[in-house]
């Protein structure tokens, strides 16, 4: 007999639990509607330079950030839009910073892989594999010297895994006990080599072990899990006073940048992560549980789509930074 698909409950009365679940979705939506839109940018030659889509790794983003305060520091990487997204930087001025304009986070002179913002704590994205680790180090090491209380949340690819900082940031983390929360955003490749080719020894957990820090992995691709994961590992850090070491296991869905041929990876590979796609899932569950309705569904996507919009019309409407002030920043006064 062909199994009876279950009908989705009413959705029920909003409580704290339930406006939360809703709005973790959101913040996905957010994320995976902005980088849509820069990709699309990219092909009509509005966004220039590199590109690195988070497209598929949404749930670590928010799952992690949504359990930080506002004293906490966070240290991206190249794949940074997603985690300045939901720090609190407008998409309207990240969108301007990708399109080089003035009126971006980084007054247009960071780009795509370059994002700041100071209001918010989010010390910005990039360009060289690993180099967040050293910084958030030594941002925990200043948060530990003032007593403060804040912490320092490090974002990294597993690619980073391969460079010495890596170590030498675990190591003097563990040595001097700083309060940092480092997140391996595990997309099983590291621009185009798989990882199992890459590392004789492929547990993550075990390398943080060796430098006497406790981890664990979460599964990437759910953002309960997520959530749930970075609370006790925020919690260990602030409340310990000693670094921390999360693995999400998560997949990119787009190629590592987009001057990527992806000629490393099968299309039958990357439409089966799919499957477990983080906001479909998600999705699904909270309609199941009666948590979310067609009728809610539609208001986000439709307040999503309005905001991406925005954002396109605010960097279009942008201004250029005056030639004559080319060599601003460059040297001090």
């Amino acid at each position: 007999m062909p199994t009876k698909k279950t009908a989705p409950k009413k959705a029920k009365s909003p409580t704290a639990g339930n406006k939360k679940k809703i709005h973790l979705l959101h913040q996905m939506m957010r994320i995976r509607a902005m980088e849509e839109k820069a990709y699309e940018l990219y092909t009509q030659e509005k966004i220039r330079g590199i590109l690195h889509l988070y497209d598929g790794e949404e749930a670590v983003a928010v799952g992690v950030i949504e359990n930080l305060q506002k004293d906490d520091s966070i240290v991206g990487t190249y794949r940074e839009h997603g985690h300045a997204l939901i720090r609190g930087v407008s998409m309207n001025s990240i969108m301007a910073e990708m399109y080089g304009k003035a009126e971006g986070c980084s007054g247009g002179r960071g780009g795509s892989m370059h994002l700041y913002d100071k209001a918010t704590n989010f010390l910005g994205g990039s360009a060289i594999v690993a180099n967040g680790l050293p910084m958030a180090v030594g941002v925990a090491f200043a948060y530990k010297r003032q007593k403060n209380n804040a912490i320092a949340c490090c974002f990294f690819g597993e690619g980073a895994v391969d460079e010495g900082e890596f170590h030498e940031s675990l190591n003097l983390a563990s040595l001097w006990e700083l309060p940092v929360l480092f997140v391996c955003e595990n997309n099983l490749y590291s621009m185009g080599m798989p990882f199992e080719l890459a590392e004789a020894e492929t547990n993550l957990i075990k390398k943080a072990e060796s430098y006497d820090i406790k981890g664990e992995i979460a599964n990437g691709m759910d953002v309960m899990a997520v959530v749930k994961a970075s609370e006790k590992a925020i919690g260990y850090v602030r409340k310990e006073q000693k670094p921390f070491f999360l693995e999400c296991q998560t997949y990119r869905y787009r190629a590592h940048s987009m001057f990527d041929p992806e000629r490393y990876r099968k299309k039958e590979e990357v439409r089966e992560w799919k499957k477990k796609d983080p906001i479909t899932t998600f999705t699904e569950t909270l309609k199941t549980e009666g948590i979310l309705s067609e009728e809610e569904l539609k208001e986000l996507q439709d307040k999503v789509a309005d905001e991406v919009e925005t954002s396109v019309q605010f960097a279009e409407n942008g201004t250029e930074e005056p030639v004559e002030d080319l060599a601003r920043y460059v040297y001090s006064d």
